[in-house]
């Protein structure tokens, strides 16, 4: 009976381990079937259609038109504020002409007249203020020092990007992890197959040696 009970409570811990590793399998397969169709093929086209050029800046300036922001504080409470337009004009390796520069596509399509969007707060006067840094920035750190950018030819093709969307470091995460998670799933499985052929073998050879 003793000897029936270890070999029920193998074959149990057995199964728990093969669903594991299949569950881990498909939880990697799918993870990255969702992220190649939601990552890979925007960060495929987004290098497709654009490049990198090396950029000086020419001229940085706040104009007199103001933009709405929306802020929030807390679960209900919501409201709009405004900000003044930054634009830093620059010149590009690739193009004489002055083109206007973004901190990336997802702010070009917010806001395409302007080079940046500050962290929308309740005061005006903040907003501005971190308006104003970011204009100093521009002007004494930066000043004629060539920088690197970036361009989308399907966007506005006088319009360049200080750093991409889909960066090669949160594209990396994205699909390191799910692989691992995969590749992890295998492994239980292969491990608990060839534990289980062992086993068999054991057993097999116990069997020989009582006859």
């Amino acid at each position: 009976m003793a000897r029936s009970r270890v070999v029920y409570k193998y074959t149990e811990a057995e199964d728990k381990s093969m669903r594991l590793g299949f569950l881990l399998i498909a939880a990697g397969l799918l993870s990255l079937l969702g992220l190649g169709c939601c990552w890979l093929r925007p960060a495929l086209q987004e290098r497709g259609s654009g490049g990198s050029a090396n950029c000086t800046v020419l001229a940085v300036r706040q104009l007199g038109e103001r933009f709405a922001c929306t802020f929030s504080c807390g679960a209900a409470c919501r409201g709009t504020a405004r900000y003044p337009c930054l634009q830093v004009l620059v010149r590009t390796s690739r193009s004489p002409a002055p083109a206007l520069l973004h901190e990336d596509e997802r702010q070009l399509r917010t806001n395409p007249k302007c080079s940046y969007i500050p962290p929308c707060t309740r005061d005006d006067q903040e907003n501005s203020e971190n308006v104003t840094y970011k204009q100093k920035y521009w002007k004494k750190k930066v000043g004629s020092q060539p920088f690197t950018c970036y361009f989308n030819q399907h966007l506005r093709p006088d319009d360049v990007m200080l750093k991409r969307t889909h960066d090669e470091t949160v594209l990396l995460h994205c699909f390191l992890w799910p692989l691992v998670t995969f590749l992890v799933g295998v492994l239980i499985v292969v491990l608990t197959i060839c534990a289980k052929s062992l086993a068999v073998r054991a057993e097999a050879i116990k069997k020989k040696k009582h006859l």
